[in-house]
């Protein structure tokens, strides 16, 4: 038999890891699971599933006959991740912890833990994503072991890693994983790649891992759970109470406890109203925020946005963009929204601007905006200005309409005598 080689699995105590450790198993690795605690419990006071979590993270690993151990990452993840969010609300943005506690904690912090302190040749995880190294057969078992000898030489080649969609399109995770560093990714394992969510939870039956197939999926922030986010986030950040101001005819239409509780597309709870009113814009210097009349307000639709210093995958951008400084491909800024077609000009700074085919709803300060061409992911950059919505391009059309109307007419000069 070839060599055993090492995989750390992380274990997050769902079927997604469950069976990807289960994968690395019969493939004939050396498998370790380590479930990654984040978040003290002891500080909140709604309900924190972690310990649960661990649970059945520890029986998936009793199950399947492989090592469990804990790691805590509760310092790390405050700072790192949420007091970056803390900091963005406050600045009337939407932050995704999500996809920093990526970047920041299972892709750093784990990803060296896994490495270093448990000496693995590689790391996993659960999520439905797709690598270049799955292709080039880097992680594929030989029955004679390599010449080079240590596996950990194998990943010295320079050639980027790319990310790529997983098989179930639907459940496909680039998104989450669209910052995460190309040392990170050259050293990480998707058993998922392959497969979808149905077969996922088909193999967990048979393997009888029967205690994770009856969870609910995890919809929550990242491990923070499915609390009231007003009450949860009014624990961390002082109460900044300001008008709902009407971006029609700017009537003072009600209150809101802190622009910070609020974010763009979601429905306002206004009082004495007959219809609903929606969130649209923010205005941060007199904490007011602007709300329209319904869902599909033009001020809620906009074509272009600017990001901060774009993070490629691949580190460097795509030839064709440093080449011409446009390129087009395909955006989203929420997980599983249909992309979009887009045209993309790299900035001297890193930055990029996105001018997309079509206005989208609630493009969000704060979320990020990621770029995929032909299934691949080539990264993102956190989206810090927005273009003019549609309601302020209307009202700049009928302003120049009137303007010209109420312009005098003017005749061709007199001839002299």
């Amino acid at each position: 038999m070839g060599v055993i080689r090492h995989v750390v699995c992380a274990m997050s105590g769902g079927v997604d890891s469950s069976v990807a450790a289960l994968l690395l198993k019969r493939m004939g690795y050396n498998v370790s699971g380590v479930f990654m605690k984040n978040w003290d419990s002891l500080d909140e006071k709604g309900v924190c599933t972690s310990e649960r979590d661990c649970e059945d993270a520890r029986r998936s690993c009793q199950v399947l006959g492989i090592p469990f151990r804990q790691v805590s990452y509760v310092k790390e993840y405050w700072n790192e991740v949420f007091s970056n969010l803390l900091n963005e609300y406050e600045k009337g943005r939407t932050p995704n912890p999500d996809i920093l506690c990526n970047k920041f904690i299972k892709f750093k912090h784990f990803c060296k833990y896994a490495l270093d302190t448990l000496d693995a040749d590689a790391m996993a995880t659960g999520h439905y994503a797709r690598t270049s190294q799955e292709d080039e057969e880097v992680f594929r078992q030989k029955n004679v072991a390599p010449p080079t000898g240590l596996f950990r030489d194998r990943f010295e080649v320079r050639n980027p890693v790319r990310l790529h969609q997983g098989a179930d399109h639907f459940k496909d995770q680039t998104f989450f994983l669209s910052q995460i560093s190309q040392d990170a990714l050259r050293h990480t394992m998707f058993p998922l790649a392959g497969l979808t969510k149905d077969f996922v939870k088909k193999m967990a039956a048979e393997a009888g891992l029967h205690h994770v197939l009856t969870k609910k999926e995890s919809m929550g922030i990242c491990f923070i759970g499915e609390r009231n986010f007003e009450d949860f986030i009014l624990e961390y950040l002082e109460p900044q109470p300001g008008n709902l101001v009407s971006v029609e005819d700017g009537k003072v239409l009600g209150r809101h406890r802190g622009w910070f509780t609020l974010t763009l597309g979601q429905r306002a709870r206004i009082g004495g109203q007959k219809d609903p009113w929606f969130v649209v814009d923010k205005d941060i210097n007199t904490g007011d925020v602007l709300v329209g009349p319904t869902t599909n307000h033009p001020a809620l639709f906009r074509d272009t946005l600017r990001t901060d210093r774009f993070h490629w995958i691949t580190v460097d951008p795509p030839p064709v963009l440093v080449r011409t400084q446009m390129m087009d491909c395909h955006f989203r800024f929420i997980h599983q929204m249909p992309l979009t077609p887009c045209s993309v000009t790299l900035n001297m700074d890193g930055s990029v601007w996105i001018t997309l085919s079509q206005p989208i709803r609630a493009i969000t300060p704060g979320q990020f905006a990621v770029l995929y061409s032909g299934g691949e992911c080539l990264g993102s950059g956190r989206i810090v200005r927005l273009g003019p919505s549609q309601h302020t391009l209307q009202l700049g059309r009928e302003r120049m309409a009137a303007a010209s109307l109420d312009k005098p007419k003017t005749g061709p000069p007199e001839q002299a005598s």
